[in-house]
């Protein structure tokens, strides 16, 4: 008896791949949004201590046991300590007075930060001993946990993931392209800050730099996607909006801290347009700008390398376009034998 091997149709392949594409994607999402979240902890957390150096020496010899959890750095006295947080040298720092120990936070730099001091400093502390907490630059009050602020970095990656997306079917390339992605970027930043500065009061920092930011991130996403898509075509777009939103998303650290995401997620988020961006925010509307000369050059170098790919990819099509229409002149010229 002989026996026949059915070979796939088509359309059977086809559903195969999709069905591995998608429980693909599903892995890969998983991936970037909950691995990160599971290992939230300290990694060489910026931590001041303040206070005379025989004073403070236990204090930093517990702190610096805990395994690379904190990067201390030592203050003089409580003044010195303020400054540095308010520079955005430190998330936080321990004083240590004759009268005990006081914990400076920041509820501004990060609520989930600022929860995870105290804890650690209540464990550091004599047993019976009370330890005060003072927040240097509170959080505002009408987002206490940093919860609306978090939520308002990924609607401005979906808006430039939008723009560079609808720039490419629109069929507009070079400066066109490049005009309609910093006007559409600019009129994102304005709607932006009007919602979470003037109406939602989440943001308390100058109106037109938080504006500028949002912006800023909006166009740096915006010509990403657009200028993946000049040089690799529609393709492209799948690319950029995986980059930013799948990955820059939850490497971006905004609901807690750069950080708190395992090694080296941190890192590369920061150095992603979503990171940057909600640094930069965070700086600019609660640090009168303090800590914000990295997340700026970072959001402009992606910017400026994406809108010069869109250019770049019009003269490309440029010369292809021109060798097509001079086709069937030369045909239509050629001797007929």
């Amino acid at each position: 008896m002989s026996t026949s091997v059915t070979t796939p149709t088509p359309q059977g392949r086809r559903m195969v791949a999709v069905a591995i594409l998608v429980s693909s994607l599903v892995a890969l999402a998983l991936w970037a949004f909950a691995w990160p979240a599971a290992r939230t902890a300290p990694r060489d957390l910026p931590l001041g201590v303040a206070g005379p150096a025989a004073a403070t020496a236990p204090l930093k010899d517990q702190l610096r046991e805990k395994k690379g959890a904190f990067e201390v750095h030592q203050y003089a006295d409580e003044a010195a300590a303020r400054d540095a947080i308010e520079d955005r040298a430190v998330y936080g720092a321990v004083v240590v007075t004759p009268r005990g120990m006081k914990l400076l936070t920041a509820t501004a730099a990060g609520p989930v930060v600022a929860q995870l001091l105290e804890q650690a400093v209540a464990g550091q502390a004599p047993q019976g001993a009370d330890v005060t907490t003072a927040d240097v630059v509170a959080a505002p009050a009408n987002d206490p946990r940093g919860s609306a602020l978090g939520a308002s970095i990924l609607p401005m990656a979906i808006a430039g993931v939008a723009a560079g997306a609808i720039v490419r079917m629109l069929g507009l390339r070079g400066i066109r392209a490049v005009a309609s992605l910093v006007l559409a970027a600019a009129l994102v930043g304005v709607v932006a800050a009007a919602v979470t500065h003037s109406w939602l009061g989440i943001l308390t920092g100058n109106w037109w730099a938080e504006a500028g930011v949002l912006s800023l991130l909006t166009l740096a996403v915006g010509g990403t996607v657009a200028g993946c898509a000049a040089l690799l075509g529609p393709a492209g777009i799948g690319v950029g909006a995986l980059t930013m939103v799948l990955l820059g998303n939850p490497f971006s650290g905004v609901t807690s801290a750069p950080q708190l995401l395992p090694e080296p997620v941190g890192f590369v988020g920061q150095l992603l347009p979503p990171g940057a961006g909600g640094t930069l925010l965070r700086s600019v509307s609660f640090f009168d700008g303090a800590g914000s000369t990295g997340p700026l050059v970072t959001l402009g170098a992606w910017a400026l390398l994406g809108l010069t790919a869109v250019l770049l990819g019009a003269l490309r099509r440029r010369p292809a376009a021109a060798a097509h229409a001079e086709a069937p002149a030369v045909r239509e010229a050629a001797p007929v034998a």
